[in-house]
């Protein structure tokens, strides 16, 4: 085990730690001091539960444990599965002092979260990610919840967790597409707020990409840490966390038009940064740097055929959405994001013009 690194989240009365490091399961973090009561409840999924399952349970020593296991995919981040994990609570009598504990990516986070959120009108829950996007993005910040046939996320609530605990180990049994789709995240924090970020990582791309452990430590690290700030100015997404959603109207669009789980969140964000960075105006030249960084890291960059018509209904249901009238998360500079009350509307036609 190497020497973990801890950043915390500041909100108050709700501050939590993220514990970052290399083998932190087997023991290596004492995850029983944030599980309030005498038991827990691991929710996982069918492909994450035989590879980390036991590893996490020294973690846990004197806790009694229970399990679910969730099909893996976005198709199943749904009320159906939300029903899941609330019925297990309810069979093993779980009470307000039982931890939910979320082991895996963001689906199993943001369901686990949102179960926890709504069980006994709330009840403790941890995150311990075992994805790159997870682990940079989903489980940071409290936001939970499940898809709606009409949109992503649009059932769901803000709960933070108690602790979030990565080990970076876990990412050697990352299969590369999602690695990949991870690193969209990781480049979204240099887009949005830290130029010099993104210019490690067009240096770095490949080290990524062979999962070199300490240029991943390096970004992962870093992710959340400019995450944790943003977060701690606007815990509830009512101003400047807005800005960690560059990207994802047009991306959220794709997922929904094309079916949850054709394209993965970071594949779709990757083309929705793309057709963001071009509804806003910047120079032709931090454009290309950013497409070129995304295609470095083997992520698209072109939307797939949506008519123009299911672009609008889709990105209608964003929650940036207001009095009716879409909003964008845009850049005034890479490394500069703000949140768009106007936009040139001709320039949005003719960007979702091209894929119809």
């Amino acid at each position: 085990m190497t020497a973990a690194h801890t950043i915390t989240v500041n909100l108050g009365d709700r501050s939590y730690p993220i514990v970052i490091g290399a083998g932190l399961l087997n023991g290596g973090f004492d995850l029983s001091k944030f599980v309030n009561g005498p038991d827990c409840l691991i929710v996982s999924n069918e492909i994450v539960a035989p590879l980390y399952r036991d590893r996490i349970l020294p973690n846990l020593a004197g806790k009694a444990v229970t399990t679910i296991d969730l099909p893996d995919g976005e198709s199943y981040k749904s009320v159906a599965s939300l029903q899941a994990v609330i019925d297990r609570l309810v069979e093993s009598g779980a009470n307000r002092d039982t931890t939910v504990i979320a082991l895996g990516g963001g689906v199993v986070g943001d369901i686990a979260g949102f179960a926890a959120a709504c069980y006994m009108r709330g009840v403790a829950f941890i995150q311990v990610p075992t994805t790159l996007l997870a682990q940079v993005d989903a489980s940071v910040g409290g936001k939970t919840g499940v898809n709606h046939p009409e949109g992503k996320n649009l059932i769901g609530a803000f709960h933070q967790p108690q602790v979030v605990m990565i080990d970076t180990d876990t990412l050697k049994s990352l299969p590369d597409r999602e690695l990949k789709a991870g690193l969209a995240e990781v480049i979204k924090y240099g887009v949005i707020c830290d130029v010099e970020f993104f210019a490690w990582l067009e240096d770095n791309m490949q080290a990524l990409l062979e999962k070199e452990p300490p240029a991943l430590a390096r970004a992962i690290q870093r992710s959340c840490e400019l995450k944790a700030t943003v977060v701690a100015e606007d815990e509830h997404e009512s101003g400047h966390r807005v800005i960690l959603n560059f990207g994802h109207t047009f991306g959220h669009a794709i997922e929904n038009c094309q079916g949850y789980g054709e394209w993965l969140h970071g594949e779709a964000v990757a083309t929705g940064m793309i057709m963001a960075a071009e509804l806003s105006g910047i120079g032709d030249g931090d454009v290309e740097r950013l497409r070129v960084l995304l295609q470095k890291a083997g992520l698209p960059v072109s939307p797939p055929a949506i008519d123009g018509q299911d672009w609008l209904r889709t990105m209608g249901m964003d929650k940036k959405v207001k009095q009716k009238q879409l909003r964008f998360v845009l850049l005034r500079a890479l490394g500069d994001a703000y949140l768009a009350t106007s936009y040139d509307k001709d320039k949005l036609q003719q960007i979702i013009g091209a894929s119809d």
